[in-house]
C-alpha cells in the first residue's frame, strides 16, 4: 500500500541486518577460505618473513612448524572468537621461542605480516563485489587486530616474568648463604654491592638465620670493592637485624676505603666484630659456638 506521497508502507519491507550478525554468518566463508588456501598463504607468509628478516634466530625447521602452528591458531580464533585460548596459545608460544632468542618486535612483526597476508588474500577473492569486501574486511580487522594485541601482550608478559626469574636466579648466586657448620653460616659478598642487592642481601641472610637456627653469620666483604654511604647504612642495619634475631655478626674483609666510609657515617667500629680475612673469622666464629679450634700443621712442619 502506498500513501499519497507515493511511500511504500508495506511491513514486508526486507530488514537490516545487525552489524553483528552479519560478521557471524561472514566469519565461517573467512575461515572456509583460509583453511582452503593454508599451504599457499603459509608458504607467502614465511616469504614476507624471511624478506623481512624475523626469527633468524631460529633453523628452516623451527620456523616452518612455528609457522604452521601460528597460522593454524590463528585461524581458528577467527572461528571461535575465543581470548582465553588465545591467551593461552600466546603464552606458550611465547614460552618456546624466547629462548631461541626471539625478540618482541619479531613476534609482532610476524603477526602482523599473517594478518596483512590474509587481508590481501580477502581482497583478491571479493574484489569483484565492493560491498561484500566492505562487509568481509569490517568482520575480519577487529578480529585480526585483536589477535594482534593479544600476541603481543602475552609475549611482553612471558618476557618480563623470565627476565625476573632471571635477575632472581643472579642474585641468588651473587649472594649465597652458605651453612658451613651448624648454627654457622657465611655470606661471601662479591662484586658492586648497591642500594638493590644490599637489601636483597639481608632478606637473604635472615631468612637464612631462620631457616637454619644459625647462632653466627661471618658476611665476608673482600669481594666487594667499594660500598657508598646508602649501602654502608644498609649493612649496619643488617647487621642489627641479624643480632635481634640472636645472630652475633663477624664482618671480614674490610677494606680500609669501606672502613673509612662506615666511620663518616659515624658507625662505631668498636661495636663490629670485623676480623682481618675470611679464616680468621670462620675461627672467630668457631669459638664463639663453643668449637675448640686447632690449626693443622704443614705436611713437612715440624
Amino acid at each position: 500500500m502506498q500513501q499519497q506521497d507515493g511511500t511504500d508502507t508495506r511491513d514486508d519491507a526486507p530488514e537490516r541486518q545487525d552489524p553483528g550478525e552479519q560478521e557471524e554468518q561472514l566469519l565461517p566463508q573467512l575461515v572456509a577460505h583460509l583453511r582452503e588456501h593454508r599451504t599457499r598463504l603459509r608458504q607467502e607468509w614465511s616469504n614476507r618473513i624471511q624478506a623481512a628478516h624475523l626469527l633468524e634466530a631460529m633453523t628452516p625447521q623451527e620456523m616452518a612448524a612455528e609457522t604452521t602452528s601460528v597460522y593454524d591458531n590463528y585461524v581458528e580464533v577467527l572461528e571461535t572468537g575465543s581470548v582465553e585460548a588465545l591467551q593461552h596459545y600466546a603464552r606458550d608460544l611465547s614460552e618456546r621461542i624466547i629462548p631461541r632468542g626471539v625478540e618482541t618486535h619479531e613476534v609482532v612483526g610476524i603477526v602482523l605480516l599473517l594478518r596483512d597476508v590474509l587481508a590481501r588474500s580477502l581482497f583478491e577473492k571479493y574484489q569483484q563485489e565492493l560491498g561484500l569486501l566492505n562487509r568481509v574486511l569490517d568482520a575480519y580487522e577487529p578480529a585480526a587486530n585483536r589477535i594482534a594485541n593479544t600476541v603481543a601482550v602475552s609475549f611482553v608478559e612471558e618476557r618480563e616474568r623470565v627476565i625476573r626469574q632471571q635477575q632472581d636466579a643472579i642474585r641468588e648466586l651473587s649472594t649465597p648463604v652458605l651453612p658451613v657448620r651448624e648454627r654457622l653460616l657465611i655470606l661471601p659478598i662479591i662484586g658492586v654491592l648497591d642500594s638493590e642487592r644490599a637489601r636483597q642481601l639481608t632478606e637473604q641472610l635472615l631468612t637464612g638465620i631462620r631457616t637454619h637456627r644459625a647462632k653466627v653469620v661471618v658476611i665476608d666483604i673482600t669481594g666487594a670493592p667499594d660500598v657508598d654511604q646508602t649501602v654502608a647504612n644498609h649493612l649496619v642495619q643488617t647487621v642489627d637485624a641479624s643480632r635481634l634475631m640472636g645472630a652475633s655478626v663477624i664482618i671480614t674483609g674490610l677494606s680500609p676505603k669501606i672502613a673509612q666510609t662506615l666511620v663518616t657515617i659515624g658507625v662505631d667500629l668498636s661495636k663490629m666484630n670485623t676480623i682481618g680475612d675470611l679464616q680468621g673469622g670462620l675461627e672467630e666464629a668457631e669459638r664463639l659456638l663453643g668449637y675448640a679450634v686447632t690449626r693443622e700443621e704443614g705436611a713437612n712442619g715440624p
